[in-house]
């Protein structure tokens, strides 16, 4: 009987589902991004939020960002803020949230505590849902009693049966209570826009889930259900480790009388090495990649890399625009199996985006500040004397020398590269083989000359007969006086860097 009723179950929703793909572009797109605030946006958050936006937009869609925090005790002063500020800087705009507002708002769960308090009344006055008073230490029991016995711990709906007058009398005598919704009996089959169809017994392996916490604040599942409802969502695009939990989610939907959304779950991300990313990681936050100079455009290519979605492969185009990523995005393509990602990609998609943001003269003053914060902050000893070089000139043709041989603008100011922007404070040993006398004489000779002079055409000849007067190798010379200019030992792969009152000019 119950395999029977299985089997009605899932052609129904795979009916359901079939009809509602076959139409769904007739009806307005409604999807959210809904992370809690109990940390750091990530990856993973950053790839959920990016696909339901260019779902979205690739349907003339509506994208929202909706603030899940009804776990108040694990919510973290500031983290609301930073998930926006994270989402602005990856070009992923909402059209309704807690910022700008919108037609369903509020956006954030806990101002949103009087709808649920309405909503649960519905389910307790048509018998979907009743007050529990099971005390922790009771349950506690339970979960020691089940575990003993090698059973998976879940609660025995043992407050399921009390009559009203019962519920009554234990509500007059103020015994905390929190508010279970009864689980079906016959699981809810749906159809996954990326796994298939699925069916999960979710009675196997839990009891009738808290609704309403006792602090009356509501759980995720249901406040998740009714959110979605009122806010009109059609499409829930979220991570597969939710899975589990849909068809407790359309148990709910059902209760109300409410049609469900269409579920997709996006696959796992996991590291290069076959390990699952983790949020302990810091590397994978999204401030982190902010920080190491990783350009927003860059990042989103290197995430969609796990998991696809994509009309071509990305080996066909080396980096997707916006306009790209939208045009090509389509839902049927994402991969069921779990993607990793691949380090060195990222760094290459950078590379890629630094020259052609470069390319575009608009983008140059936006180059400008970005570097000036940045070489501020690395050298704050010369910010007061004069010598830090940061004129709007200077930094653009030292950005556009220095694009083929960095990956992040941090680059620009780690140790090989900080002659570009301050006097070395250390010179390099050099063998005193004429070529460190010949460099001082040089030096005199150039402060005598006026800079706006200096062209490369015109130095090339300077220098070669410079070394050739002085007795010392051309090529010898070059090297010593690389290094001396630079402040490191290496062949740097420049033409000509000087330091003439004590400022760098690059001859590129």
């Amino acid at each position: 009987h119950t395999s029977a009723n299985m089997q009605r179950s899932i052609l129904r929703a795979t009916s359901l589902q079939l009809l509602q793909r076959r139409f769904f572009k007739k009806y307005h797109v409604r999807v959210r991004f809904a992370p809690s605030p109990t940390g750091h946006l990530h990856l993973g958050g950053l790839r959920t939020a990016l696909y339901n936006y260019l779902f979205a937009r690739s349907n003339n869609g509506t994208f929202i960002l909706r603030i899940e925090d009804t776990d108040q005790t694990r919510t973290i002063p500031g983290a609301i803020e930073k998930i926006q500020d994270d989402l602005l800087w990856a070009g992923i705009i909402s059209d309704e949230d807690p910022t700008r507002g919108g037609p369903v708002s509020p956006y954030i769960q806990s101002s949103r505590l009087e709808l649920y308090k309405e909503q649960v009344l519905k389910l307790l006055n048509n018998g979907s849902a009743y007050y529990c008073f099971c005390t922790e230490k009771r349950l506690n029991l339970l979960r020691k009693e089940a575990m003993k016995c090698g059973q998976i711990p879940k609660y025995d709906n043992r407050c399921r049966h009390f009559t009203k007058d019962e519920v009554k009398e234990m509500i007059k005598k103020n015994l905390t209570y929190c508010i279970r919704f009864k689980l079906s009996s016959t699981p809810e089959a749906f159809h996954d826009l990326v796994y298939g169809d699925i069916l999960h017994d979710i009675t196997k392996s839990e009891g009738d889930p808290v609704i309403i916490k006792s602090d009356g604040y509501p759980t995720y599942h249901f406040a998740n259900v009714v959110d979605d409802h009122f806010m009109e969502i059609s499409h829930v695009l979220r991570g597969v480790e939710w899975q589990v939990s849909t068809s407790k989610h359309i148990m709910l939907y059902k209760a109300f009388g409410w049609n469900p959304p269409i579920y997709g779950h996006l696959p796992l991300i996991m590291n290069a090495d076959g390990s699952k990313l983790s949020k302990r990681q810091g590397d994978i936050k999204i401030d982190s990649f902010r920080k190491q100079g990783i350009f927003p455009l860059a990042l989103l290519n290197y995430v969609i890399g796990a998991g696809g979605g994509f009309h071509r492969e990305q080996d066909n185009q080396d980096l997707y625009s916006y306009e790209e990523l939208i045009k090509q995005f389509d839902i049927t393509k994402i991969k069921p199996s779990s993607g990793k990602l691949m380090p060195e990609k990222l760094l290459e998609f950078n590379k890629l985006e630094m020259a052609n943001l470069l390319r575009n003269e608009k983008n140059h003053k936006f180059f400008i500040e970005k570097i000036k914060k940045l070489v501020l902050k690395a050298f704050p000893e010369w910010k007061n004397d004069g010598n830090l070089q940061l004129d709007d000139d200077h930094i653009i043709t030292t950005f556009k020398w220095a694009q083929n041989r960095i990956t992040t603008l941090n680059d620009l100011v780690k140790e090989d590269l900080a002659f570009l922007w301050i006097v070395p404070s250390s010179m390099p040993n050099v063998k005193q083989d004429g070529c460190s006398d010949a460099i001082k004489l040089l030096n005199a000779e150039l402060v005598e000359i006026d800079a706006s002079n200096y062209k490369t055409d015109w130095m090339t000849p300077y220098l070669k007969d410079f070394a050739k007067k002085n007795g010392v190798p051309f090529a010898a010379f070059m090297k010593t006086l690389r290094s001396v200019m630079s402040g490191v030992n290496v062949n740097i792969a420049y033409k000509y860097i000087f330091i003439v009152k004590k400022k760098l000019l690059i001859y590129v």
